[in-house]
């Protein structure tokens, strides 16, 4: 049976693998005459993606019959036999105008899935993977264009991912339920609701020696985790008291217990509790066997995934490197909303390793990107938000007072930052909403009481 995504993957990966960079910078100002010879030359071999010259047509699934993919075949092999690029890539623009209904409702189908798989069979061949491209309310839609050149800054209803730039990394995709954000849609804005925790640090830092190499690890000190999950409990209560969509606790305050613990709170609350949770609740991350590993529940205290920390944190101690003793998953989780657009979760040194960031970013087009840490330092954190400004990605990075040590003070002014695109006509202040760290801290007092609140809004 033949599948047009296929089709759409070979044509995207015969551009890519053909055009030099110079290509997509003069086809991004391709004139109106070339234009339309494009549109004419396509409506003459496939007149069923077209009502009229330059009004292209919504296709059915009943449009796919096979004298429609004859055609479809007859024009692609003129058009590579010519290498006729520019034509070439204005037949994918079309077929991407042309799905734009079919597709949303692959959005709808893969909000029942547990989670989805790429549009087409053939991408381990084309090394290119497409997904239906949830919009986002913050994201220009030139997005791309001044920053990179490059074929997907050409297409808006597909999400066109090259194996080149995932490397490695393993992509797993959840089109968010759309039960889960049901007011998104009249709010037009999502609120977010981030804590330190707590300033009690209840774990001792182990260095080991492993194939020449000196590591750490973490070691829990404590057997009954009630108290911190109670609180941890108490911060989820409080977020839905305030409306908040997402709550995002920090890096490595986790415990054994605290999944099923707040599993099991959640399975005691009436129905109408459970929908005024946040909708996204993402856990401390907790460190075990050699993982250091965030689990995202579901206001319904659902497992959507877990991930796990990719790049290892590196510390000094008089002047001693000791690096995380984690094993990369390779998998990354990508959270997908229409709206909202792409999420993923960096956890902490996930977010300051350039290039595993660029990675995602480039790869998955994020539009917010969620940073649960430890860290005794937030210069770099800020940095790397800025860095993401340019794709039009929000950012939510979280610390914790537990990181807290002497003589760090002043890194510590701020316990968080929300780096968020704002309208050209709203304060400059408003793209940096800070954190401010509480000064009991300072005192080595902590009152268990910070909560911080943002919207993250339509432009």
């Amino acid at each position: 049976m033949n599948n047009i995504y296929n089709i759409v993957a070979e044509l995207c990966s015969h551009v890519i693998n053909s055009c030099s960079e110079d290509f997509f910078v003069k086809y991004s100002c391709i004139s109106k005459q070339e234009k339309h010879r494009i549109n004419t030359l396509v409506e003459s071999f496939v007149p069923g993606l077209f009502d009229g010259v330059d009004s292209v047509s919504q296709l059915k699934e009943s449009d796919f019959t096979d004298s429609f993919f004859d055609q479809l075949s007859t024009i692609i092999e003129k058009l590579r036999d010519e290498c006729d690029y520019f034509a070439i890539v204005g037949l994918v623009q079309i077929l991407d105008e042309a799905l734009e209904s079919l597709l949303l409702k692959k959005i709808d189908e893969f909000q029942r899935d547990d989670f989805s798989v790429v549009l087409n069979s053939n991408r381990e061949l084309t090394g290119i993977g497409l997904l239906p491209r949830c919009s986002c309310i913050w994201e220009r839609k030139r997005r791309l264009s001044h920053y990179y050149n490059r074929m997907d800054n050409f297409l808006f209803n597909m999400l066109l991912m090259e194996n080149s730039i995932l490397g490695e990394l393993i992509d797993k995709h959840f089109f968010l339920k759309k039960n889960l954000f049901p007011n998104f849609k009249e709010k037009n804005a999502l609120k977010i609701a981030a804590t330190p925790l707590r300033l009690e640090r209840k774990f001792d830092v182990l260095p080991y020696d492993e194939n020449k190499v000196q590591y750490f690890k973490i070691a829990y000190n404590e057997s009954d985790f009630s108290s911190d999950n109670e609180l941890i409990w108490k911060k989820i209560l409080d977020a839905a008291k305030n409306s908040s969509d997402i709550i995002v606790f920090p890096e490595m305050l986790g415990n054994p217990s605290m999944v099923d613990f707040v599993q099991e709170k959640i399975k005691g609350l009436v129905e109408e509790e459970k929908i005024s949770l946040p909708s996204l609740i993402i856990l401390p991350s907790y460190w075990e066997k050699n993982r250091n590993t965030v689990t995202i529940l579901d206001k319904f205290g659902n497992i959507i995934c877990k991930q796990s920390k990719q790049n290892p944190f590196r510390v000094e101690q008089n002047g001693t490197g000791y690096l995380e003793g984690i094993l990369s998953s390779l998998v990354v989780n990508i959270f997908h909303f229409e709206g909202i657009g792409r999420m993923a979760i960096l956890i902490c040194k996930d977010f300051l390793t350039t290039k595993y960031m660029e990675q995602l970013m480039r790869c998955f087009k994020l539009t917010l990107i969620i940073v649960p840490s430890f860290s005794t330092g937030s210069y770099d954190f800020r940095q790397s938000s800025d860095l993401c400004a340019h794709d039009d990605c929000n950012v939510v990075w979280i610390n914790t007072c537990a990181a807290l040590e002497k003589g760090k003070e002043g890194n510590f002014e701020n316990i968080g930052y929300i780096r968020k695109r704002v309208s050209r006509d709203d304060d400059e202040a408003q793209m940096l909403c800070k954190m401010p760290i509480c000064s009991s801290a300072f005192k080595g007092e902590c009152s268990h009481d910070c909560l911080y609140y943002e919207k993250i809004q339509g432009v």
